[in-house]
């Protein structure tokens, strides 16, 4: 994060609809990598070092200004930024929105920093290098950022003279001849505060589209300076498959600085990792992993392969195996959960226990050492330390009206399919037969048995399978 820089102010253009991502919403505020396209772009401009931003909004006004606002109260280095809003009640071009925020520049403002809203990808880093090189030359009116692309499409063309930038031409006005040009404008700049209230009022709209461009400030300015950056760097998102494609370079930058950090990536391009999670050093994240929200993995876990966590605290040498669940639960140091598992919100796995294949916690904490091994559901309940629970265990815990509590204390053995009947308290050391449906508290030490008494009737299967079978014979 670049230290704030005196006179430097932000305008973020955000009033466009977005007609081609086919949604009621403003394009601003679709999500990227579990975060509005705004956020992002007011994320570069803070950490450039602009201290004041001005957010020029239109379509969908409301929920574009709540967006940034969600945005300042995220964190603490938002909130040291100020925010403004300029209204753009008609869109008649990027010249036009600009001109709306002109009259909330403050006084001290001399240089203006101008981003577009939908471009997640950029970097401060580069935001930096334009501002900085801007401050660094006399006369500068106009620094932009500069790209190349083998399909420049429906970006503007930069037009040189001599080497230097010269002007920028809308490809709907351009020339066959200029169409052919391959560096084009990706709508970054820095402009010199004076030359722009000066000279924004003075752009007409005599173009192809009937607009307001902005990019005609280049060709007025007696000085312009350009940084060159990678395409990818300034993609605007315009439709469902730009906002794809950002969000998997996102993920991939993520998933590179994690592993610059000292956590074992198993594959760059096959992990998603949101914007709010911690990963240690020394923990381990397989292909398909989705972390999200407030999920914190410590040093030595290990998630495997296609696990989705959210908001999920997980210990030290802690593990998940492949394919699990999990959101707002917590697992203990060493606890080992997988493969096939669900853990929904309030589970709790304490210290060394462990919850096999196929089976799902909810509401309920496991104390050190106990184990869910596989098929079963546990909900609502406190299990103590040490406690087995069997295959096909089944807490029931909801009577159709309300959700009871069941309390199985330490050393409890409960044998395979047995049913657990809350409200319901199983004492220290009791045990539990296989096949069991236990209705009533059972006490400390005590053996549960509830299952119908088992009858052999000799030879019956072999006459059995006599009458079955001649009945399966065809008449004479």
């Amino acid at each position: 994060m670049a230290e704030v820089r005196p006179g430097l102010e932000c305008v973020v253009l955000a009033a466009g609809k977005g007609t081609r991502m086919r949604s009621a919403a403003a394009k601003v505020v679709h999500e990227v990598a579990g975060r509005p396209l705004l956020h992002y772009v007011l994320d570069a401009a803070r950490d450039a070092g602009a201290a004041r931003i001005i957010v020029v909004v239109g379509h969908d006004a409301e929920t574009v200004s709540a967006s940034a606002e969600s945005w300042q109260s995220e964190r603490e280095a938002n909130a040291q930024v100020a925010l403004a809003f300029a209204l753009q009640a008609e869109q008649r071009g990027t010249g036009h929105a600009a001109a709306q925020a002109v009259p909330h520049l403050n006084a001290t403002c001399r240089e203006v920093l101008l981003l577009c809203g939908d471009t997640p990808l950029l970097r401060a880093e580069s935001l930096a290098q334009l501002c900085a090189g801007a401050a660094a030359r006399a006369g500068v009116q106009v620094a932009l950022l500069t790209t190349r692309t083998e399909s420049p499409g429906a970006y503007g063309r930069i037009i040189r003279r001599d080497g230097l930038v010269a002007a920028i031409r809308e490809a709907k006005d351009a020339s066959p001849q200029e169409l052919a040009v391959t560096e084009v404008n990706p709508g970054v700049y820095v402009f010199e505060r004076d030359f722009l209230v000066r000279t924004l009022p003075e752009l007409g709209s005599q173009n192809a589209q009937g607009e307001v461009y902005l990019t005609d400030l280049v060709e007025r300015a007696a000085s312009v300076w350009d940084w060159p950056v990678p395409f990818l760097e300034t993609l605007g998102v315009n439709d469902p498959a730009d906002l794809a494609e950002a969000q998997a370079v996102l993920h991939a930058r993520r998933a590179r600085l994690l592993a610059q950090n000292g956590v074992q990536v198993a594959d760059l391009n096959r992990l998603q990792v949101g914007p709010d999670v911690s990963v240690a050093a020394g923990a381990s994240l397989g292909p398909d992993v989705t972390l999200t929200g407030a999920t914190r993995v410590a040093a030595g876990a290990q998630i495997g392969q296609g696990c989705v966590l959210h908001a999920v605290e997980v210990a030290e040498d802690a593990k998940f195996l492949p394919y699990c669940v999990a959101s707002e639960a917590s697992i203990g140091p060493r606890a080992q959960v997988g493969p096939f598992v669900q853990l929904r919100p309030k589970a709790k796995l304490e210290a060394d226990s462990k919850v096999g294949n196929f089976s799902e916690i909810k509401a309920a904490r496991l104390g050190a050492g106990a184990k869910v091994n596989h098929l079963s559901y546990v909900g609502d309940a406190e299990i103590g330390e040490r406690v087995n629970l069997g295959a096909g265990t089944i807490v029931c815990n909801y009577d159709g009206f309300q959700k009871w509590l069941t309390v199985i204390e330490d050393d409890v053995f409960v044998g395979s399919d047995c049913q657990l009947v809350a409200p319901l308290r199983i004492g220290v050391g009791a045990y539990v037969a296989t096949g069991t449906t236990v209705t009533v508290d059972v006490p400390a030490g005590a053996l549960a048995v509830g299952r119908a008494r088992q009858s052999n009737k000799d030879g019956y299967a072999t006459r059995l399978r006599k009458r079955l079978a001649a009945r399966l014979k065809p008449p004479a």
